[in-house]
């Protein structure tokens, strides 16, 4: 169990209060262009608690999304609230918020520790406030074993979480990743996305932005698919997969002998087609995905025939996206 850190490294300063049962983020009809370029087209959007995965391919929108939330550009039109307020106006809302760029150059001089120390002391945190509370952020995206190492020894995964430890010092009640897991090992990312589950389930606000579909679903069920600066789906990703059951799916099977395989197959109601892609590889086309997965075991348990391979070569987010917007993605 990582330790609860929302208690912690509380900064006595500002009065300000949200407002009460206002979204920790609200986006009325925001767009953002650069030129003749829109880099976000009328997104409105109203999030509040849990993770939410931000997905899109490169261009979508999803680094201009946050670039607004963190004040970084101004909305060409539309509003913004963070906590009901107008950051514009009143910039407060930005004490409770940790954000980590997809991009920053670090100190690769300094040792993890005193990275976040320094981040810290920014808050206005004494000395020994900071060092209590660098300690605490570190062991909490389990990094307190090389906290004394210098940042330019760590792998691409230990600088992200060194990076994700920086967005806590100051207990932020929104938390906003840009693509996070982002050339990281598979171990990197499973202790990552272990990190962004904790703080979701106490109860942040968690906006984790990537261009890999299970990866997101590996943390939340609540997702927002952006495409050209638009929100193209917003909802749980069950919703979201079902929408696309309109649309015919694939599976691909690798096997001794496809054609014995297929005359089982068939016998599935969902199936609807099925070809042959190589020697020993069958293409199956259901638009019901979940019930043929469901199906499948028994039927090839029953055939006899040895299946070294099950894949879904169409389950990724461009073909989601060539789905949804009727091949024009």
């Amino acid at each position: 169990m990582m330790p609860d850190v929302s208690q912690q490294g509380k900064m006595e300063t500002e009065e300000w209060r949200p407002a009460e049962n206002a979204p920790v983020i609200m986006f009325d009809r925001v767009s953002k262009t650069y030129g003749r370029i829109n880099a976000l087209n009328s997104v409105s959007l109203g999030i509040s608690g849990g993770v939410t995965g931000i997905l899109g391919m490169n261009g979508a929108g999803k680094s201009t999304l946050f670039k607004l939330m963190m004040g970084k550009v101004r909305p060409s039109s539309g509003a913004i609230r963070l906590f009901g307020v107008d950051p514009w106006k009143n910039p407060a809302p930005y004490s409770r918020v940790g954000f980590v760029p997809e991009h920053e150059k670090m100190h690769d001089w300094m040792t993890a520790f005193d990275f976040i120390v320094t981040f810290a002391r920014l808050h206005g945190m004494t000395r020994d406030e900071a060092a209590k509370e660098a300690s605490r952020v570190l062991d909490f995206v389990s990094l307190s074993d090389v906290m004394h190492k210098r940042i330019g020894q760590f792998s691409k995964g230990m600088r992200q979480r060194v990076k994700i430890a920086h967005a806590l010092v100051n207990d932020p009640e929104l938390i906003i990743l840009d693509e996070p897991l982002q050339g990281c090992d598979p171990l990197a990312r499973t202790t990552i996305m272990n990190v962004i589950k904790e703080l979701g389930a106490m109860g942040r606000t968690v906006l984790v932005s990537s261009h890999i579909l299970h990866e997101i679903e590996r943390i939340t069920e609540q997702i927002v698919i952006l495409h050209k600066g638009r929100v193209l789906a917003l909802g749980n990703s069950h919703a979201i997969r079902e929408m696309l059951d309109q649309h015919p799916h694939k599976i691909a099977l690798e096997c001794e002998n496809p054609r014995e395989l297929a005359k089982s197959i068939i016998k599935i109601e969902e199936v609807t087609g099925m070809s042959f892609a190589e020697e020993n590889k069958l293409l199956i086309e259901t638009k019901h995905l979940g019930e043929v997965h469901k199906k499948l075991p028994k039927t090839i348990i029953e055939s006899g025939i040895k299946v070294t391979s099950i894949d879904n070569p169409d389950d990724d987010l461009q073909s989601i996206l060539m789905y949804l917007t009727g091949g024009s993605a």
